[in-house]
Order: structure tokens, then sequence, then C-alpha cells
């Protein structure tokens, strides 16, 4: 991608996508940070300065269409990048429905709805859409149900959109963090009922070399699937 291309993220709040933000904006890229409501669309302005915001929120894929026609969305999409997650631990005989639909809404709906509404822009651009999906989405263990699965189901709309959008030059990536030191990991370690040590696990500034690097890859090739492991 050229200088000033537009980058839409979701999850710039923290980890990840905080980090991927940093690093797209330090550059001299646009980005327009998705944020879940005015308030927190204010702190991720003041946390990167002179980034974009655009208003939607994840636990409500149904609304996120109405909400963006009454925003000026940017006129250019070089990349969508899904960073925004949620999880929520329990084993099949215990989650209610209402946590499966919780995590199915933000990691799973938010992602192909927000896919579907950029596409015309993300073709005119032969742009890129990059899913953050995880381990999870690769191997479903014991309490990780919900997750593991809306995770396997953002691989298979990942690889559907791969196919459908080829010949129109988008490109389509999925990358597998194993567990990364994020405010996310903090919430599985507690219900996990473990003690958590940020050092055991991938800095997030290491994910999003990766994903630099996916987005930055030259026309002739295109990563369709990133497993990044702990190294220690």
């Amino acid at each position: 991608m050229g200088r000033m291309a537009t980058h839409v993220i979701t999850g710039a709040g923290s980890g990840i996508g905080a980090a991927v933000a940093r690093r797209l904006h330090a550059r001299g890229d646009e980005v327009v940070l998705v944020a879940r409501d005015a308030g927190r669309a204010k702190e991720l302005a003041e946390a990167h300065p002179g980034a974009r915001t655009l208003v939607g929120d994840l636990t409500n894929p149904d609304r996120l269409s109405w909400a963006f026609s009454h925003q000026s969305l940017p006129e250019r999409v070089d990349s969508l990048l899904h960073v925004a997650g949620v999880v929520d631990l329990g084993t099949v005989g215990e989650l209610g429905l209402k946590a499966w639909r919780s995590q199915l809404d933000v990691n799973l709906l938010a992602p192909v709805e927000l896919t579907r509404l950029f596409l015309p822009q993300l073709r005119v651009s032969q742009g890129h859409v990059l899913f953050v999906n995880s381990g999870a989405g690769l191997h479903a263990h014991a309490e990780w149900s919900a997750y593991a699965a809306s995770k396997h189901a953002l691989k298979a709309l990942a690889d559907s959109l791969r196919a459908e959008e080829h010949a129109n030059g988008v490109r389509v990536t999925s990358v597998y963090p194993g567990r990364t030191a994020s405010p996310m990991q903090a919430k599985v370690h507690q219900q996990e009922g473990k003690a958590y040590e940020p050092g055991r696990w991938i800095d997030p500034e290491s994910v999003a070399t990766t994903i630099l690097m996916a987005l930055d890859l030259p026309r002739d090739a295109e990563v369709h699937d990133l497993s990044v492991r702990p190294g220690r």
C-alpha cells in the first residue's frame, strides 16, 4: 500500500488493535477507528491524535448500517481490520444463550456486516480485509465452545469472502494469534482462576508486526492464514 492508505479498524482501544492503529498512524496512513459510542470515540481520538472515528456498536450488528447512514464514511478504504473480540468462558452445560449470542454478535456478525458495508469501497481500491482470528479458530478446547465457535465461523467467513472477491482484487487474510498480553487475556485468566503473567504471552506489538507484513506484501502475493504462537 502506498502512503496515506486508509484503514478502518475495530478494537483499537486496547491490545492488538491499539498497537496496529498506532503503527499505521505513525507511518502516515489514515486510520478510522470504530467506537461503540461518542464517549469512546472521543477517548480513541485523544489516544490517536489525527485519527478519525466512526461510531458503531459491535454488540448490536443489526444497527450498524443505520448508525453509519448518519455519519460521513471514508470515501476510500484500503483495508478493513477486524480486531475487536469478546470472550466468555464456560462449559456447554453451563453457558447460556446470552453468552453465546454476545460472542457471535461481536466476533462474527459485526465483522460480517462491516465487511458487507465496506465491500464497495474495498473493491474500488482493490483493498484488504484482515480478520484477527485466534488459535481457538483452529482448535476448540474445554470451556471455550462459544468463543471457538465464533472464531471457527470467522475463518469460514474469511475463506468464502476470499474465494468470492479474488477476481475483484480484494485480498483476505486471517491471523491466528496464540495468547496475547492484553486486557482480554487478563479476563480469561480471571475466568480460569489463574494468575496472569503478561510476560509469558505474545506482545501485541509482535502480532501488529505480522498484520502490517500481510498488508504491505506486494500485489503478487497474499497471506491467507497466519498462525502466531508464543515463542517462549
